[in-house]
């Protein structure tokens, strides 16, 4: 039996607060005289419901603690078992989220312990997600990570000695935080537990500056994509320090129906009196919510018949995938759609494949229900027509050719046992490592295969062995489809 940290009493590992007197006050009366008057500030209504998830600042307390107070304002009036802290790290660098391997955080207002058995939860098979001490000490420069501990004495002072779990993410590998937004989503269906990710957003550029770059961070973080807001944060076209512990938070919400995000408040260093204008830092307090219009669960199977789109809403998508794909093509203005049914305006995952003469000419979609449905299909069909990097762009001679068709997906979801597997209804996602590959339910029964050879095609899709789908350390997650074209709604 492995036993997470030290069992034994007399040697347990506490990590110091070791940025108090830096970050945030060492005395504890001034603590709660500083974070008192914060949250009195924090001009918030209290919500009526209760927070998934929040992101906070972390700089120094006179700069972004009254930022953060909001946050916590939004979470102080509810009951949580445990609160997981995901930081980036400014002092070390590491290919893994690590969670601290000790038994507690100190501050100076007291202990905070770590939940053991939620950290276990966490840990991941493919080693990107692990129990560790890295990040969470001394590190390479000298000083000690701080985008955790000031978050602490917010915690104590709003939800009390509640158990943690101290995250600390050591890189922005896509990989890493898709992983560890998983394992959030899978502790949080079963346990009680509020999310926080540290973070400052755009860092030194002039006060103007600073709320346009902002700005478009708010602006994408609303749109609720993690592509979009990954793909702008490696980009540079937005800054966040934690842009992957939000990334991992959004993805941990997705998967939770938590996918309501309120902007709560936002400041940048220049706005308070002492603050230098000429380079600051901006900072954020948003909360995810879950949609209360939504059932509180995930959709795993295309039997459940309330979830189909029926031949107008077919007609509605396909009319418009093919719509999207003549303009594109042919440089015209985007089509505008009106009437849009209201189910396509919920969240979907969705493929648009194209092929001309039976040949594949363009296929792109979106796994992830992470935008309206309709803007799924608008994005991906231009995307199957002018930017796989399969094939040059569709010319507008080839548009007669050409067959259309529209997948519309449920959610993925992993399984352990292969068996399961249906041809004909269910499409694979293999991942081992930083290796993904994806077919759709179609793909198998276009060729006649069987659930092994769609097993081993889809690994071969992914770059990996025919049989890594038997490796244990190989995901596989299925998803079932509404495939439909023109010649299905006949």
């Amino acid at each position: 039996m492995i036993l997470l940290g030290c069992s034994d009493q007399s040697v347990a590992k506490d990590r110091p607060a070791y940025n108090a007197g830096l970050f945030y006050p060492k005395d504890p009366h001034e603590i709660r005289v500083a974070i008192t008057q914060y949250l009195k500030q924090a001009d918030i209504q209290s919500p009526q419901q209760k927070p998934f998830g929040i992101i906070c600042p972390h700089a120094g307390y006179p700069y972004s603690g009254p930022v953060a107070a909001y946050s916590y304002k939004a979470v102080q009036n509810f009951q949580y078992d445990a609160v997981i802290v995901i930081s980036p790290c400014h002092v070390d660098y590491f290919e893994f989220a690590s969670i601290y391997d000790g038994d507690s955080y100190e501050t100076p207002l007291g202990s905070l312990k770590v939940d053991k058995n939620i950290a276990r939860q966490m840990v991941s098979d493919d080693k990107f997600v692990r129990i560790s001490s890295k990040g969470h000490g001394i590190g390479m420069n000298g000083r000690a990570e701080h985008s955790i501990e000031v978050q602490l004495p917010f915690l104590q002072m709003t939800l009390g000695n509640l158990p943690i779990v101290p995250i600390v993410l050591g890189t922005m590998n896509r990989n890493v935080i898709q992983t560890l937004g998983q394992q959030l989503h899978k502790v949080a269906q079963s346990n009680n537990i509020l999310i926080v990710a540290s973070s400052d957003l755009s860092h030194y550029h002039s006060y103007s500056d600073c709320k346009k770059i902002d700005q478009k961070f708010i602006e994408t973080l609303q749109h609720f994509s993690v592509d979009e807001l990954y793909s702008k944060l490696k980009a540079g076209t937005v800054e966040a320090c934690g842009g992957g512990p939000i990334c991992a938070l959004m993805i941990a919400a997705q998967g939770n129906n938590a996918d309501q995000v309120e902007i709560l408040h936002y400041a940048n260093s220049g706005d308070v009196p002492f603050g230098d204008r000429s380079r600051v830092v901006g900072y954020l307090s948003a909360a995810f919510y879950k949609n209360s219009n939504k059932k509180d669960k995930t959709m795993k199977s295309s039997d459940d018949k309330s979830r189909y789109l029926n031949k107008d809403e077919q007609t509605f998508l396909l009319q418009l995938a093919e719509d999207i794909i003549d303009a594109c093509v042919r440089k015209k203005p985007i089509p505008e759609p009106q009437n849009i049914p209201a189910i396509c305006k919920e969240k979907r995952g969705a493929f648009v494949t194209i092929t001309k003469h039976g040949q594949l000419r363009g296929c792109i979609g979106y796994i992830l229900p992470v935008y309206p449905l309709y803007e799924t299909v608008i994005e991906v069909a231009r995307s199957a027509a002018l930017k796989d990097p399969r094939f040059n762009p569709v010319k507008p001679s080839e548009l007669k050719d050409l067959k259309v068709e529209v997948s519309v997906l449920t959610v993925p979801y992993r399984i352990d046992d292969p068996s399961v597997i249906e041809v004909g209804k269910h499409g694979i996602i293999i991942k081992r490592g930083f290796y993904q590959g994806l077919l759709l339910p179609q793909v198998a029964t276009e060729y006649g295969w069987d659930r092994e050879t769609f097993l081993e095609h889809t690994c071969q899709k992914a770059g990996l062995p025919t049989n890594a789908w038997k490796d244990k350390n190989t995901e596989i997650s299925i998803f079932s489809a509404q495939v439909f074209n023109r010649e299905t709604l006949e």
